[in-house]
């Protein structure tokens, strides 16, 4: 039995040419599939500089554009120019499961609930760095809930409505935009869910520079997140206490250093409390993914609480300086 489309899928990306073949060849097929609920593909070029535009004239897709403001303001101009009720967000560096759509379309049946989002699959098995990564979100995504307060945007089912109503991402936002439109839906009392079902595969960083420089940004807005959302340094659905507060103790061992001198203890003791907070996560995945992964990932999370701690450091005396108004 046909069903009427009512979803929009908006793709941001800016210079993605190397993964947005596979990413709209996966959700071309979805859009074909008899009876589909998506009904049309909205692929916002960010200010493109490579072969973006190029593969994105292969497909059957609407092609927008935006000056290079950051995925947030893409994501905008997508859905402001969507023609069906729902809308559903798709990163260009992932490929979409055939049934992705269909698992989050059940969950907006309630009249309730605002958004979904789901989760991942790994599209570089054959990366170590990828699949920490990648084992490191799964187990995280493992303990979550279906009742959330964060969702991410690489795969997720929003209601027009409820982006109208909030309006939308906060371009400000380089990264983080996703969860500060989070905790602003669940601040105005709408219901978020999240269902492990839905997959997408994801191309992780297979660059531990490019990742970690990701992660710098990472720490630098959460700065601005925390600050303007109080509520949520402790922790959401995603992340725990022991997860925030790794950033800081790297500063404070990188501090230490000045003691070295007089006392290594401060820096061995807060590097050691460093390592022995990735245990939870680490055991997580050296059960369900192998030792030889955990143990990658315990000195990924080390080296990633610096650079996380240097952002966070950098973004607090940018918020001080300017403390912005919102939009």
């Amino acid at each position: 039995m046909d069903v009427t489309p009512r979803v929009s899928l908006v793709i941001p990306g800016r210079n993605c040419s190397g993964t947005l073949g596979d990413c709209l060849d996966a959700v071309v097929r979805i859009l074909e599939q008899p009876g589909s609920a998506l009904g049309e593909i909205l692929f916002v070029d960010d200010g493109s500089t490579d072969g973006t535009s190029a593969v994105a004239a292969g497909f059957p897709v609407r092609v927008l554009h935006g000056s290079g403001q950051g995925a947030g303001a893409a994501r905008n101009i997508g859905w402001r120019a969507a023609a069906h009720e729902l809308v559903w967000f798709v990163d260009a560096d992932c490929v979409a499961r055939p049934d992705a759509l269909d698992r989050l379309l059940p969950h907006l049946d309630d009249p309730a609930v605002a958004a979904v989002s789901g989760s991942y699959d790994n599209a570089r098995p054959g990366s170590l760095l990828a699949r920490a990564i990648h084992e490191e979100i799964q187990v995280r995504h493992a303990r979550m809930a279906s009742d959330v307060d964060f969702l991410a945007t690489f795969d997720v089912l929003y209601r027009r409505s409820v982006l109208e109503a909030l309006d939308g991402f906060d371009e400000r936002y380089r990264k983080g935009q996703d969860a500060e439109l989070s905790f602003r839906a669940r601040e105005a009392g709408l219901l978020l869910r999240f269902d492990r079902s839905s997959r997408v595969a994801h191309f992780h960083e297979d660059r531990l520079g490019a990742y970690l420089r990701t992660q710098r940004q990472q720490g630098y807005w959460r700065v601005f997140l925390h600050l303007e959302h109080r509520g949520h340094a402790g922790g959401d659905s995603y992340s725990r206490l022991s997860d925030h507060v790794q950033p800081p103790l790297a500063m404070l061992a990188a501090a230490a250093v000045l003691l070295a001198p007089i006392s290594a203890w401060p820096l061995v003791g807060l590097n050691a409390a460093l390592l022995a907070l990735q245990a939870p996560v680490a055991l997580g995945i050296g059960k369900a993914a192998g030792w030889g992964v955990a143990v990658a990932f315990v000195a990924l999370g080390f080296v990633r609480a610096y650079a996380r701690g240097a952002g966070l450091s950098a973004g607090t005396l940018a918020y001080l300086g300017s403390r912005p108004e919102r939009r």
